[in-house]
């Protein structure tokens, strides 16, 4: 196994341990209010994981891609709601940090930043510290968007984890911040 893979890894565990709620195991579960019953899927921690969402909610990365390089039409604004590390190791050029959604305070900041926005506003919201059906924070942020009325929030559905769909694929790429 290559080192730095495996420190990469090391770090990431870390961070994720370090920014878990203290609370983790004793958090309520909260459902999202436009899914069924039978497709909401929890964590350990009671929030929906990425595999909950509605199925018109993901965007590949292909389909994402081609829209930001293409010469006209409207460009989403593109919000990072996860980790910080794995923002500053790299992130889809003119994004935004926001933090992981999965903690109130990056919920608050997330809140914030949309306010005074048209609710029709084409969002796209990505996180990529994880596997798709293990993501503890897009699902909150897609919620507390929805539950403010945008209508146009999609989630760049990452099967494994930002490199191996997004950077190993050759897609744009920014680092730093």
């Amino acid at each position: 196994m290559d080192v730095g893979k495996l420190i990469n890894a090391i770090v990431l565990v870390a961070v994720v341990i370090l920014q878990a709620p203290a609370s983790f195991a004793r958090v309520e579960p909260r459902p999202i209010h436009v899914m069924s019953a039978e497709s909401t899927r929890a964590l350990p921690n009671g929030q929906a994981a990425a595999a909950s969402l509605p199925a018109e909610v993901p965007i590949n990365a292909e389909d994402l891609a081609k829209l930001l390089q293409a010469p006209s039409g409207e460009k989403p604004i593109l919000i990072h709601v996860g980790f910080h590390v794995l923002y500053t190791q790299g992130h889809i050029p003119g994004s935004e940090y926001i933090g992981p959604a999965s903690q109130e305070e990056a919920l608050q900041k997330l809140r914030k930043r949309v306010e005074q926005l048209p609710r029709k506003k084409f969002i796209v919201l990505y996180c990529g510290c994880c596997p798709w059906d293990h993501c503890p924070t897009v699902s909150p942020a897609y919620e507390a968007l929805h539950n403010m009325g945008f209508s146009r929030v999609r989630v760049l559905y990452i099967p494994n984890n930002f490199g191996r769909d997004w950077i190993d694929k050759g897609f744009p790429v920014e680092k730093g911040q």
